[in-house]
């Protein structure tokens, strides 16, 4: 499972109150706890207004690099912002996001075409979030497309299906099923992707929720998702699943990961 670290976003209430306080030492040891719990990518989002959102992002981004190496992803509603933020970047690391609203795609693209960079896709479109699991996958169709046009492989993109609130669901998490297993079934070496925490809004016992959907997507084909390293309960179900779905050999890595301390807290 890549994990892309989520804790470094303005829209976190803490998070945005070192941000606007300019707490250097706050950002710095999210970052360094989120590479020592394991992130494979740590998410920057400044999310403060467009006229300072670039100078914000660059200082995110100087100070996570201060103290780790592991790559960035580097996020932004703007595809403008997200494409210049890429040169403050000492390594290659992961767009979050484009999609095919607009130009997104024309201008992050081409910018990435011939990096290491890969890149967040949403399956949304101008017209919003399609209701449907057949609607979503038009939109991933002409994504690929696009993909092909700029000779971006699909093995680095993450794809994601956009998960949506439980509470207001007419189908629970049926939709986002069917897409990520039509996804896998189109493209096996694509990546799928989501935000764990965005499908227990408003609901009682967030994390119950969150723990379940991930084991149900993994399932579906999820390999990729944006949640909190430090999340010891939830970093386990990842291993175990991963182990009980046979992506994991003789359970090595689910062993490693509990010697290693990234989840549990005593042997069973």
């Amino acid at each position: 499972m890549i994990i892309i670290a989520e804790k470094i976003n303005g829209s976190i209430p803490s998070t945005g109150k070192a941000i606007e306080a300019k707490d250097a030492d706050y950002i710095r040891n999210l970052a360094k706890v989120q590479s020592e719990a394991g992130a494979d990518f740590i998410d920057v989002c400044a999310s403060v207004e467009v006229s300072r959102e670039l100078e914000t992002l660059k200082w995110l981004i100087d100070l996570v690099q201060e103290v780790t190496d592991t790559p960035l992803a580097v996020d932004s509603p703007s595809a403008e912002v997200c494409a210049k933020a890429i040169d403050f970047c000492k390594r290659p690391g992961i767009v979050n996001s484009v999609s095919m609203e607009g130009n997104k795609i024309e201008i992050v693209f081409p910018k990435i075409a011939d990096t290491k960079w890969d890149c967040i896709a949403l399956l949304c479109d101008d017209s919003g979030i399609p209701r449907t699991a057949e609607k979503r996958l038009e939109v991933f169709e002409a994504l690929m497309k696009k993909a092909k046009e700029y000779n971006i492989a699909p093995s680095r993109l993450h794809i994601d299906p956009l998960v949506e609130m439980l509470a207001t669901s007419e189908d629970g998490i049926n939709v986002i099923i069917k897409v990520m297993q039509e996804i896998k079934k189109q493209y096996p070496d694509i990546h799928v992707t989501g935000a764990a925490s965005n499908v227990s809004f408003n609901l009682p016992a967030r994390k119950i929720i969150n723990q379940a959907f991930v084991v149900l997507a993994m399932n579906a084909g999820l390999d990729s998702v944006i949640l909190d390293p430090l999340n010891r309960d939830l970093r386990g179900l990842i291993y175990a699943t991963e182990a009980l779905l046979g992506r994991d050999e003789m359970c090595i890595e689910f062993i490693h990961a509990f010697r290693a301390g990234l989840f549990g807290t005593q042997k069973q």
